[in-house]
C-alpha cells in the first residue's frame, strides 16, 4: 500500500498525537521490517506481547493446524473446545496450589474486570484497593484502579468504592479493611518505570487481606510467561495471591488474557445469577492453540533459564554516564536518564539507526527494553551498541 501511512493517520484512531507509525511489511524473530524494506530489531516485542519473538514456528503451526479443525464454534464456556480446555489444564499445572481454574479473556485488562468482579462477588464487599501510579488497562474497571488521576479524570463516574495506597509502603497496608474487598497490585509495577517489590512488601500484603478477609490480586500482565526470568513474577517473591491476572506474553502475538482463582472463588459465576461473567470470544480455540504453543515451549526449552544471563549481558552492554539506574528484572528494564527530552531523543535517534525502543506511561525518564525473550546474545550487543553510539552523541 503506497499510501499505509497517510490512510493509518487518517483512517485509524489514533491514541497520541504523534504515533512512530512505522509501516510494518513483516516481521520475525526479534526483526520487524517496513514497507521501505528497512530492518529493525526489536527491543519491545509489541510492549511484551511477543514472547517468541514474531512469527515463532511453533506458534504459527498451531494456529494452522486448528484453523483446519474449527474456529470459533459458540459463546465461552458452553462447548468443550481442546485447545482450551488443555490450556487451562497445562496453565494450572505450572501456578500455585491455590490456583484450580482459569477463566480465559480477550485481553488483560477483560481479566481485570472478572477478576474485580470476583472478588465482590466472593466477599460482599464494594471497597477496592489499587496503588498509586499502577496501570491495569483502560476499561472502566482497570481505569478506576489505575493510580493517575490526569489519564482518568476526563471519564468519570468511575465504579465508586475505589482507595489506593503506596507500592512498597507498609505503613499504608492499615488502609486495607474489613471493608475491603481486593487489593490489586502489579506485582511489578509497570508504567511507574519497572519498580520491584521491596523484598517481603507482597507477602506482607497477602497477610494484611487474610487478616481482614480481603482477596489479593496480582497483576502479572507484565512480568508474567517468563519475563523475569520465573514463569511468574510473584514467584520471586514467596506469596500466592488469591486472583491471578494473566496476558500479553501468555498469546504468542495474539490477542488473550485470563485470570485464575480457586474452584471455590470461581464457581461464583455459574449460578446466582448465571453467566455472572460471560465473553463471546474467550477462550478462541485458535487463540487458544498460539497460547498453548508458547505455555509449551516456554515451559519445556531452555528460554527462561537464559532470562537471568540475558539481564547481565544487557546490565553489562548499558554502562553509560547518561544512564543513571536500569531498573527491573529479567527481560523488563527500564533505563533512567536525567530528563524526559533525552529520553525522547534516544527513542528516536535509536529508531533511525534501526533500533525499536519505546516509552513507559508514568515515568517520562524511562526508557523502555522488553525484548523476546527468544532473543540472542548477539542481538543484544548489537542493539546495545546503538544505544551506546547514539548515548554519545546527544
Amino acid at each position: 500500500m503506497d499510501n499505509l501511512k497517510e490512510d493509518f493517520l487518517e483512517f485509524q484512531a489514533m491514541t497520541t498525537p504523534s504515533p512512530l507509525a512505522l509501516t510494518v511489511k513483516k516481521a520475525k524473530g526479534a526483526y520487524i521490517t517496513s514497507t521501505t524494506g528497512k530492518k529493525y530489531l526489536d527491543f519491545i516485542a509489541g510492549v511484551s506481547a511477543c514472547s517468541l519473538g514474531h512469527r515463532h514456528p511453533k506458534v504459527v503451526s498451531a494456529i494452522r493446524k486448528q484453523t483446519k479443525k474449527y474456529m470459533h464454534v459458540m459463546v465461552y464456556g458452553e462447548f468443550a473446545q481442546e485447545p482450551s480446555v488443555t490450556l487451562c489444564k497445562e496453565l494450572v499445572a505450572i501456578l500455585p496450589e491455590n490456583q484450580e481454574s482459569i477463566y480465559l479473556t480477550n485481553s488483560g485488562t477483560e481479566a481485570i474486570e472478572g477478576a474485580i468482579k470476583l472478588a465482590k462477588r466472593a466477599t460482599g464487599r464494594r471497597e477496592l484497593i489499587g496503588s498509586f501510579k499502577s496501570y491495569h488497562g483502560s476499561t472502566h474497571g482497570a481505569l478506576s484502579l489505575l493510580g493517575s488521576e490526569h489519564q482518568k479524570e476526563g471519564y468519570r463516574p468511575l465504579i465508586p468504592g475505589t482507595r489506593f495506597i503506596r507500592f512498597n509502603s507498609l505503613k499504608d497496608l492499615v488502609q486495607i479493611t474489613t471493608s475491603t474487598a481486593a487489593v490489586l497490585l502489579e506485582t511489578i509495577q509497570g508504567g511507574a518505570g519497572f519498580i520491584l517489590p521491596n523484598e517481603n512488601y507482597l507477602k506482607k500484603v497477602k497477610e494484611r487481606c487474610q487478616e481482614v478477609g480481603a482477596l489479593l490480586i496480582l497483576d502479572e500482565i507484565q512480568p508474567g510467561f517468563g519475563r523475569t526470568g520465573l514463569f511468574f513474577g510473584f514467584e520471586h517473591y514467596s506469596v500466592e495471591p488469591d486472583i491471578v491476572v494473566m496476558g500479553k506474553g501468555m498469546g504468542g502475538g495474539l490477542p488473550v488474557g485470563a485470570f485464575s482463582a480457586s474452584h471455590s472463588l470461581m464457581r461464583l459465576f455459574k449460578d446466582n445469577p448465571k453467566l455472572g461473567h460471560i465473553s463471546t470470544f474467550g477462550g478462541n480455540p485458535v487463540i487458544a492453540a498460539a497460547s498453548l504453543a508458547t505455555l509449551r515451549e516456554l515451559r519445556d526449552s531452555q528460554i527462561i533459564f537464559q532470562i537471568k544471563k540475558k539481564e547481565a549481558l544487557f546490565r553489562q552492554e548499558l554502562k553509560h554516564k547518561k544512564i543513571k539506574e536500569i531498573r527491573g528484572k529479567g527481560l523488563m528494564l527500564a533505563l533512567i536518564v536525567e530528563n524526559p527530552e533525552t529520553a525522547n531523543k534516544i527513542i528516536f535517534k535509536c529508531l533511525d539507526k534501526g533500533l525499536i525502543l519505546f516509552w513507559l506511561l508514568w515515568e517520562k525518564n524511562a526508557i523502555r527494553i522488553s525484548p523476546p525473550l527468544t532473543i540472542k546474545e548477539k542481538e543484544i550487543i548489537r542493539g546495545c551498541s546503538i544505544i551506546q553510539e547514539v548515548l554519545d552523541s546527544i
